[in-house]
């Protein structure tokens, strides 16, 4: 790209986002470390939280304390400046310790980043800016595609009026502010479907505590009923398009689930090498002395923790990637943005299929005792066995294969 070139798009980018460069190793490091402080904080009575499934409020204050709620606003609000590949590996560190929390988290990055993938002139974008980042607003959703659509009416006095429910509302009960999605059912704008925020505490907004599932049991994932909700114009971000940079955030939230997953495999590989190294003996048959010492122990071991080593290098390619193309901002075509999807989609593949195995297969090192309630190695499994149903990773495998032998691209979705 030539320097006129490499100008141009810096200054289409400057217009459309905040976001700019790549994360510089200082950077990643810092917030590492405070999402390390964090995980440490949550890995202390993760399981007793998990069993007790009660709204994580105190885990999400913990979450606005640490800031890291604020981490990708643009400094000059307040906010930590920083960069998506930053934001991915903090989730996956959170994920090692407590994957419920690390949901929150990641939707919350998506669903505030709307401000800058929805919006697109600066001035605009400012007001929400000033509102949402000096009281490090979290962000629930309320935008799950596969429910029937909300009815969005046209208000004869102007703006709208929401009616209908929403499940799986990530981090809907203790966010500050929800993004929802809807269509509009009459009018000239009939068929259009806006993306809009309701402050916590809006009168008809009804949030209904019904998440009650075998894992995540802390992503605050319930339903939401809305009735007959007023909806005013300053509520609104913009409507949904095929707008090649706004709809980065499908692929963003497929990428935040693959980090999710492979945290969740590190942190049952390292409590499980915790396990293992506890253990006083070895099986009466094995020629070593320790469990830590056998051979078949050993192979088990090396195994998982290679395969958890390529998603890892993998995972941390496409983390730079994502920030090389939203750099690009009205400069992103459709080829660019299928290229990227296609690429976290493999990332999707390969860290589901690796948590979900190790989650599983390591109780062979661990063995019968790691299977006691009060250790609760199963809360990895549960984790990762919830979360992976989210899309099935069999149409991210199409995804990839139609790519590969015929150049062919998904068509645009919530969940491509």
């Amino acid at each position: 790209m030539s320097r006129q070139d490499t100008t141009r798009v810096q200054t289409k980018n400057a217009a459309r986002s905040h976001w700019s460069g790549r994360a510089e190793a200082e950077e990643i490091e810092q917030w590492s470390a405070v999402a390390q402080q964090v995980a440490d904080r949550l890995a202390e009575d993760a399981l007793a939280r998990d069993r007790a499934n009660e709204i994580p409020h105190r885990e999400a204050a913990l979450l606005r304390d640490s800031g890291l709620v604020t981490l990708l606003d643009p400094g000059e609000h307040g906010g930590g400046g920083a960069h998506w590949e930053t934001a991915f590996r903090v989730v996956r560190i959170l994920a090692r310790a407590d994957a419920s929390i690390a949901q929150v988290l990641a939707y919350h990055y998506i669903n505030a980043g709307n401000i800058t993938f929805t919006v697109r002139q600066e001035a605009e974008r400012q007001p929400w800016f000033r509102r949402s980042v000096p009281q490090a607003w979290i962000w629930g959703d309320s935008v799950n595609p596969t429910d029937p659509d909300l009815r969005l009416a046209p208000h004869p006095d102007g703006g709208y009026v929401l009616t209908g429910k929403k499940r799986y509302s990530t981090g809907s009960a203790v966010g500050d502010a929800l993004l929802v999605n809807a269509r509009v059912e009459s009018g000239p704008e009939s068929g259009t479907v806006l993306a809009f925020v309701l402050e916590n505490g809006r009168e008809g907004v009804e949030y209904v505590d019904d998440w009650d599932f075998l894992g995540q049991r802390l992503s605050s994932s319930n339903s939401v009923v809305y009735h007959q909700v007023p909806v005013h114009p300053e509520d609104v971000l913009g409507s949904l398009t095929d707008e090649p940079f706004s709809t980065l955030v499908t692929p963003g939230i497929q990428l935040f689930f693959g980090n999710l997953y492979l945290g969740i495999a590190e942190g049952a590989l390292a409590e499980a090498r915790r396990l293992t190294n506890a253990r006083p003996s070895s099986w009466f048959l094995s020629p070593a002395d320790r469990y830590r010492h056998d051979p078949f122990v050993q192979r088990l071991y090396g195994e998982l923790r290679s395969r958890t080593a390529a998603v890892e290098a993998l995972a941390d390619r496409v983390n730079r990637r994502f920030d090389e193309v939203i750099d690009l901002g009205d400069a992103v075509t459709e080829e660019v943005r299928g290229e990227l999807a296609v690429e976290i989609a493999q990332v999707k593949v390969v860290s589901s299929e690796l948590a979900t195995d190790l989650t599983h297969r390591i109780f062979e090192a661990t063995g019968t005792s790691s299977t006691a309630s009060s250790i609760g190695f199963d809360l990895f499994w549960r984790n990762i066995r919830t979360h992976s149903l989210h899309d099935p990773v069999d149409y991210k495998k199409l995804e990839v294969g139609a790519h590969y032998l015929n150049g062919e691209y998904q068509p645009l979705s919530l969940y491509t």
